[in-house]
């Protein structure tokens, strides 16, 4: 293939790769303030998480859109500075979400506190199930297509949002319809548990490890 040609299918797809990046930080900012904003107006601790997350979700994609950034004007050896301060600042604030999760769940348990309702959970997580699975889709193409690990291991850590999402749905549909007592606060721990996992992914990233949100080895 002519090399002309294939700098500008590299160029687009960077383009594509950059215009998901926006996507992602744009859509979690949404996600955040209306998940938080019925987490609290409902009493619903695993939606009021989830949408922290979505929070914390922000700050990571803002580092991986500036790594894509550099990446259209030359190829990306190792992470600079404000990619591991990004990092570091994420993983800081997914550990902080998790024990705040973990802490509030257990007085919820313990206080027998349920919530209003957790319809609004029900609505939020379809729409970030069908969203996040969009976006899973899409950057694994582009990340195969440039055999680019950092897109690759973005669309892995986008994948584990998307779990999220599942895990929120299900809290929320089992209270919603049997009213299952502590189901949410269950819930709420479980996205204490994402939060930590993702927490420590930053943190192996900026150390300049490579990881898929699963596992993480010496780059």
């Amino acid at each position: 293939m002519n090399t002309k040609v294939k700098e500008k299918d590299t160029a687009h797809l960077l383009k594509v790769a950059f215009v998901l990046s926006m996507i992602t930080i744009f859509y979690n900012m949404l996600e955040g303030v209306v998940s938080t904003y019925f987490g609290l107006s409902d009493d619903t601790l695993a939606l009021f998480g989830f949408g922290i997350d979505s929070f914390v979700e922000v700050l990571s994609g803002i580092g991986i859109a500036h790594m894509i950034y550099r990446m259209r004007s030359h190829p990306v050896q190792e992470r600079d500075q404000f990619e591991k301060q990004a990092l570091q600042l994420t993983g800081f604030s997914f550990y902080l979400l998790a024990v705040g999760m973990v802490i509030t769940s257990f007085l919820t348990i313990y206080t027998g506190e349920q919530p209003v309702t957790t319809l609004a959970g029900i609505i939020v997580a379809l729409v970030s199930i069908v969203t996040m699975y969009f976006l899973v889709q899409k950057k694994m193409e582009v990340g195969k297509a440039l055999d680019s690990q950092p897109i690759l291991a973005d669309a892995n850590c986008t994948k584990t949002c998307l779990y999220l999402s599942v895990l929120v749905l299900v809290s929320s549909v089992l209270y919603e319809v049997f009213h299952l007592p502590y189901v949410d606060a269950v819930g709420a721990l479980g996205v204490g548990w994402f939060a930590f996992r993702e927490g420590r992914e930053s943190f192996e990233k900026a150390k300049g490890k490579s990881c898929g949100c699963a596992t993480c080895s010496d780059e």
